[in-house]
């Protein structure tokens, strides 16, 4: 690998932070603070990683579509 140790670190700190918030471990402000972001930079990288940012349910959908 071409890295830094440095960025390896940072790296590992996302996809640590990326897993935790999928498995709900993590809120979005906490897992971006672990990496040292801020939530919507988290937020719009998640990408990079596979994982969705909003994970709901199509019942969980449509019950907060029927409260909006």
């Amino acid at each position: 690998m071409q890295q830094t140790r440095e960025q390896f670190e940072q790296e590992a700190k996302w996809a640590m932070a990326v897993k935790l918030f999928e498995m709900k471990r993590l809120s979005s402000g906490m897992a971006a603070a672990l990496v040292g972001t801020d939530r919507v930079t988290f937020l719009l990288n998640l990408h990079r990683y596979g994982v969705a940012m909003i994970d709901l349910t199509e019942d969980e959908l449509l019950s907060d579509l029927e409260n909006a």
